[in-house]
């Protein structure tokens, strides 16, 4: 029984994309390691929450990457009506947790005591059901008709509403930008991309008077008067906070768990969606660098996995998955930098928060399944073409 569950690991580890797990493995020591600072020092336990969900968020995408992926996309109706029914009744009966951005978003569930943030499990299952949908324009030559084109559109429209009504301005951002990389991945021509830039340019002015919330204009605002000393005490305060804490760890950083301002808390969130900032003040240039290096090579190995996929389906799914990290690591980044305003979205892997970093792991199960069947055609394992003998007798035997 010991053999031959040590056999499968190793056909496991054969068969999986070990450079892929190394580098989420190296990401989340990372992120670890700058908990455990903010735990040192404030005496909180985001570090246990942290570990447990990478546990678990382990154990899954190890089962999910054992599946194979073309059958769970033929579930597509089952995971697109649990994600609405989901996050309606997130937003009808969830739970309001303040978040950096400033607003009372109810996106977060209860579930044995514990808080779940339903958006981050709906983001896998979109990977899914929309890679789908754009599989099946592609197999019919659909993908480029326009009103096909334009239900790709109000796919995506879906979630993005949905967060909206949550308060979670932050996650549909994210379910737009997952759209645009898997359209485009799936040569959805540009033209409609160009029109679709046009309508959001003209609905802006709209957009602004009766869509954004005010806090959402004053943070927009906020972002180009840091200088501003009544706006660094406000509507900007965090990301004056986060901007201070980057520069003053200078090219290598206070030292790890020797962060005076980690230890004071002055940066709000600084556990979550300002752990940029963490590493700014302890580990410096070097250790920020360290984390956008990862972040990169870590998108580079999803383009290239999902060149490497058997099939078009395998192919949106990684890039599906690219989508979420590069969005969240630019948006992020940008926030804690100042470049960008506040949207309350999370670094990717390195942000605490279990249903975050759960998820995640999820989306490398997915991946996970696709790199696996790379070498398979309709779940056939291609072999190695052998060489074309033909038997023949001698002319004497004749």
């Amino acid at each position: 029984m010991v053999i031959r569950g040590f056999k499968r690991i190793i056909q496991y580890i054969k068969k999986a994309d070990i450079l892929l797990w190394l580098l989420v493995a190296a990401v989340s020591a990372y992120s670890l390691l700058l908990l455990r600072s903010v735990d040192n020092a404030t005496g909180s336990g985001y570090f246990r929450t942290q570990l447990l969900a990478i546990g678990l968020g382990v154990a899954g995408a190890i089962v999910i990457s054992l599946l194979d992926y073309t059958e769970l996309a033929n579930f597509w109706y089952l995971l697109a009506g649990f994600s609405v029914f989901l996050m309606i009744y997130t937003a009808l009966f969830g739970e309001a947790v303040k978040g950096s951005g400033g607003v009372d978003a109810r996106a977060w569930i209860s579930i044995g005591g514990r808080t779940f943030q339903s958006s981050e499990l709906v983001k896998i299952a979109f990977i899914l059901t929309f890679a789908k949908h754009l599989d099946t324009l592609h197999k019919r030559g659909l993908i480029d008709h326009p009103i096909h084109v334009v239900l790709l559109g109000f796919h995506a429209l879906v979630p993005v509403l949905l967060c909206q009504l949550q308060g979670d301005t932050g996650a549909g951002v994210v379910f737009f930008a997952m759209f645009l990389v898997m359209s485009l991945s799936a040569g959805v021509k540009l033209r409609y991309f160009a029109i679709l830039g046009g309508i959001v340019l003209i609905a802006l002015p709209l957009l602004w008077k009766f869509v954004m919330g005010d806090y959402q204009k004053l943070r927009f605002v906020a972002l180009f008067n840091l200088d501003n000393p009544d706006v660094q005490m406000s509507d900007g305060y965090q990301q004056y906070q986060g901007r201070i804490s980057i520069g003053s760890g200078k090219l290598t950083g206070q030292g790890l768990f020797h962060g005076s301002r980690v230890a004071d808390s002055s940066v709000p969130f600084q556990q979550s969606d300002y752990i940029f900032s963490v590493a700014g003040e302890e580990l410096g240039f070097i250790g920020c660098s360290l984390i956008i290096l990862l972040l990169f090579l870590l998108l580079v190995k999803l383009v290239h996995d999902a060149h490497a996929a058997r099939d078009d389906l395998g192919k949106y799914i990684c890039f599906g998955y690219f989508g979420i990290i590069a969005l969240q690591s630019i948006s992020n980044i940008g926030m804690c930098l100042a470049l960008l305003p506040a949207m309350g979205v999370t670094l990717p892997f390195f942000s605490a928060g279990g249903s975050s970093a759960a998820c995640m792991y999820f989306g490398v199960g997915l991946v996970q399944s696709v790199y696996m069947r790379r070498k398979e055609v309709d779940g056939l394992r291609l072999k190695r073409k052998m060489p074309l003998r033909i038997p023949y007798r001698r002319t004497e035997d004749l």
